[in-house]
């Protein structure tokens, strides 16, 4: 399977989510959806050496057409699978959190997230 395959499971699944108006799997995949995004992105910084690119004027800014578009990272399905592992890793860690302390309903929600993650990746 490959990365952009694992990116279309989540994005359907998302599709399926608001369409049945769950919040808690929509707030879910959203954020697996967004963390493959961040990790696809370059470092706008010019890397030592070279110079910054943009105005005179305006500090941070571009200039000309198509100046403002980033590159962005292509990462192999096994870093896409990885994310997604580590994103349902992070919630059901925070959830054992969560319930030592006594909140049981967050500790709920969360693993409920890490469930969705994890089957909208393996397609169920």
């Amino acid at each position: 399977m490959t990365a952009e395959e694992l990116q279309q499971r989540l994005r359907a699944a998302l599709r399926s989510a608001m369409k049945a108006k769950d919040t808690v799997a929509m707030s879910a995949l959203r954020s697996a959806l967004a963390a493959i995004a961040n990790a696809e992105a370059i470092s706008p910084v010019p890397p030592a050496g070279q110079p910054a690119v943009g105005s005179a004027h305006v500090a941070g800014s571009v200039a000309g057409a198509g100046a403002a578009e980033a590159r962005r990272r292509v990462l192999t399905a096994g870093q896409v699978a990885a994310i997604i592992a580590a994103e349902a890793a992070d919630r059901r860690a925070a959830a054992t959190g969560y319930e030592d302390r006594g909140n049981a309903g967050r500790a709920a929600r969360l693993r409920r997230e890490a469930e969705v993650i994890e089957e909208a990746a393996q397609g169920s």
